[in-house]
């Protein structure tokens, strides 16, 4: 048994371990992402089809493992069709590329506490007025397709603009504003709704538009209800309700500066490459 043992791990060389830990990582990874989604449910349901095929085999039930055979051929484009939008959420998050970063993140401190104190200024007034609004924070995923649906404004972001977009009865009120940088780039923009059956009933079509576009981007959506006055928050599909206005402005302060940090450090290590790179000729 110890002379298995051992020829079994002098068999193992170190780009073995490498290959198995890389396969461990993206599995976790993938696995950690299909809980967040929808796709658990139907991971479910796919293994239950691939374990009926199995003892179907061995049971000698030739009808049914011809019929779970054809419909395991069929999976692959099944799946696509199903997991789509899951596929496109995964594709992005494994395509954001550090080399280019949003506007803001190349704004100074002080134009980011000006442009963030702008924001809150008019969320707070939207809850006090019980004025409903949505404004959708661009970050690193660009949202050109839905800001088409909507007006492009492309106009420097202040609280009276706010204010006057989701105005009752204004002719852009009734959509999302899309912030991109220190500016408001659309308007009246329609978004896509959540698929998520879980939310509470008193969530209105606002609501599930903030959520669905957090689900599909890495935006991050503020929405205040008309109803109650209530100021929400939605990120990667989650929604976080009753905000006060203080904690509001901290947790977008915190999403501006920290974006403004990686790319500083993005900038000081594509610094030092070059100039190693340089020292290397």
């Amino acid at each position: 048994m110890q002379d298995f043992f051992k020829n079994l791990v002098s068999g193992i060389s170190v780009w073995d371990a490498i290959d198995v830990a890389i396969i461990a990582f993206v599995l976790y990874k993938v696995l950690g992402f299909i809980r967040e989604t929808r796709a658990e449910q139907l991971i479910k349901g796919l293994l239950i089809l691939v374990i009926a095929t199995f003892f179907s085999g061995i049971f000698h039930l030739n009808a049914l493992n011809w019929i779970l055979k054809g419909t395991m051929q069929f999976g692959v484009i099944a799946l696509v069709i199903v997991f789509q939008p899951e596929l496109r959420r995964g594709l992005e998050y494994v395509g954001r590329s550090k080399l280019f970063r949003p506007q803001f993140a190349i704004m100074d401190k002080e134009n980011i506490k000006a442009m963030v104190s702008a924001i809150v200024k008019a969320v707070d007034q939207f809850s006090v007025s019980k004025t409903g609004a949505l404004i959708i924070m661009e970050r690193e995923i660009t949202l050109n397709d839905f800001a088409e649906t909507g007006v492009i404004l492309n106009s420097d972001l202040s609280t009276e603009l706010l204010g006057n977009i989701f105005y009752v009865g204004a002719p852009l009120h009734d959509g999302a504003a899309i912030i991109r940088g220190n500016r408001v780039f659309a308007a009246a923009c329609v978004l896509p709704l959540t698929r998520n059956k879980d939310l509470p009933m008193e969530l209105g079509t606002r609501h599930r538009a903030g959520i669905g576009i957090t689900e599909v981007s890495d935006a991050v959506a503020i929405i205040v209800s008309e109803e109650s006055g209530i100021i929400s928050s939605a990120f990667n599909g989650r929604l976080t309700r009753f905000l006060d206005i203080k904690t509001l402005e901290k947790n977008i302060l915190n999403m501006y500066l920290s974006s403004q940090e990686d790319s500083k450090k993005a900038s000081v290590l594509s610094f030092f490459r070059r100039e190693k790179h340089d020292v290397s000729k």
